[in-house]
């Protein structure tokens, strides 16, 4: 990675002293690093590193186990599936559970999503353009299945761990900013197969959008013109490669610290050029 650095400082006139923030985040310390003081790609490969072991601290913090506790007492309890999902403590740890914490108190939403009768194609969960409600509704299809498929130890067991595990990457943030999306992506890039399932998933699009240098404004332009300006810049079969997931990662990390900083007041000379640099981590 030395060689990369010494040629983007003198491809871009820099000296011998590194303060642009995007190659400080890139190789270490200064502005781009995070509030721990660790780069990007340093704090990427720690967390994936301890991730065992710190979520089984999580799991064992009291506020956890009293966020499961009330979670087992009112699945075991419920008697209609309404009833469940009507329960912020339910939903609470149900969406972090399954990272999506930023849906949380949608609670008519959420209903009518999981209730939705999946063989129907007109069903909100099947017309939601994000994809995260359908793939929870077919994970439980309360609709057929009713409350049976989350009223057994395995079933609360399942959510209670992937629980812990969402709150411990929600806690990487305080690191370095973007982590949770960072670590998000990288469990789930291999089950992306397609440019739609990146637009459907809001932390994946998040992180592949950021990493691309794609401004968020996208957003607001047409599915064909969104799908245009991902698969124009990645080619979706490399998420099936661990090491290009890492890579992308890391530029997600090392974009979003650099945006934070520019919203911050600062401006880093080289971001731009870095980001777009599609082959810098490589």
């Amino acid at each position: 990675m030395s060689g990369s650095y010494n040629y983007l400082t003198a491809l871009f006139g820099g000296s011998s002293s590194v303060t642009d923030p995007i190659l400080a985040a890139l190789y270490g310390g200064g502005a781009g690093a995070g509030s721990s003081g660790v780069s990007p790609a340093q704090a990427l490969q720690s967390a994936e590193t301890n991730q065992t072991r710190q979520v089984a601290a999580t799991a064992a913090e009291p506020q956890v186990q009293q966020a499961i506790k009330v979670f087992t007492q009112a699945v075991n309890s419920a008697t209609s599936v309404t009833q469940l999902l009507s329960n912020p403590a339910v939903m609470g740890v149900l969406l972090t559970a399954n990272n999506m914490q930023d849906q949380i108190g949608y609670t008519a939403l959420a209903t009518q999503a999981l209730t939705s009768n999946l063989s129907d194609p007109n069903a909100l969960a099947n017309k939601l353009t994000d994809t995260r409600w359908l793939t929870l509704a077919k994970t439980y299809n309360f609709a057929t299945n009713g409350l049976s498929a989350i009223q057994n130890p395995a079933a609360i067991a399942s959510v209670a761990n992937a629980y812990a595990q969402a709150t411990w990457q929600t806690a990487q943030d305080s690191v370095t900013p973007g982590l949770s999306n960072a670590l998000a992506f990288r469990s789930q890039a291999a089950s992306i197969t397609s440019v739609a399932q990146i637009l459907g998933n809001m932390t994946v699009r998040t992180v592949v959008t950021t990493a691309l240098g794609i401004p968020p404004q996208i957003a607001f332009q047409d599915m064909g013109a969104q799908t245009q300006a991902i698969a124009s810049r990645l080619d979706v079969t490399k998420l099936q490669d661990p090491k290009f997931v890492d890579t992308l990662a890391v530029q997600y990390l090392v974009a979003n610290v650099a945006n934070a900083a520019n919203a911050a007041g600062s401006t880093p000379n080289l971001t731009a050029l870095a980001v777009q640099a599609g082959g810098i981590m490589a």
